[in-house]
């Protein structure tokens, strides 16, 4: 079942709920999620985190003129003008296996490929098994040769 959504990039307002959202419905937490660190994302890039909606819901445009919409989802489709990166795909968990994910994919890898992109790379915990599932049904691997090599940057 496929649930009639609305796909648009976040607004700065919505950070507070994008946060919430990913507090019930993402695996794990990173450095930048936080207000500043959602905020300086939309600054450098406003078009990179999209979210879904429902269609028909309030402000499914974004506009804040029927008060605030209800996010059922998010992926960050992040361009750096070389590679594409994919985080924070994140589905309600109310609302999974609806098909929004898969939208909010497709979404973002048209973003990429409009952007010039030849290749997606997705974050995934180790031990994140829906995510595996999830990435494998959308056509993506794991590269086993590789290993991420963090630095926390002073602030």
């Amino acid at each position: 079942m496929t649930e009639q959504i609305a796909l648009r990039p976040a607004t700065s307002d919505e950070i507070p709920a994008v946060l919430a959202l990913w507090a019930r419905a993402a695996k794990g937490t990173s450095i930048t999620d936080d207000e500043a660190g959602v905020a300086a994302l939309l600054a450098r890039d406003p078009d990179c985190l999209i979210v879904a909606t429902a269609a028909d819901g309030p402000a499914a445009d974004g506009s804040a003129a029927a008060g605030p919409a209800v996010l059922l989802g998010t992926v960050i489709a992040g361009w750096d003008g070389w590679r594409c990166h994919l985080y924070r795909l994140a589905v309600d968990p109310g609302h999974r296996r609806r098909g929004i994910g898969a939208a909010l994919l497709a979404a973002a890898e048209e973003r990429f490929a409009t952007l010039g992109g030849r290749r997606a790379d997705a974050m995934v915990l180790d031990d994140n098994a829906l995510g595996h599932r999830t990435w494998q049904s959308a056509g993506y691997h794991p590269e086993p040769q590789w290993s991420r090599w963090v630095k926390p940057l002073a602030s």
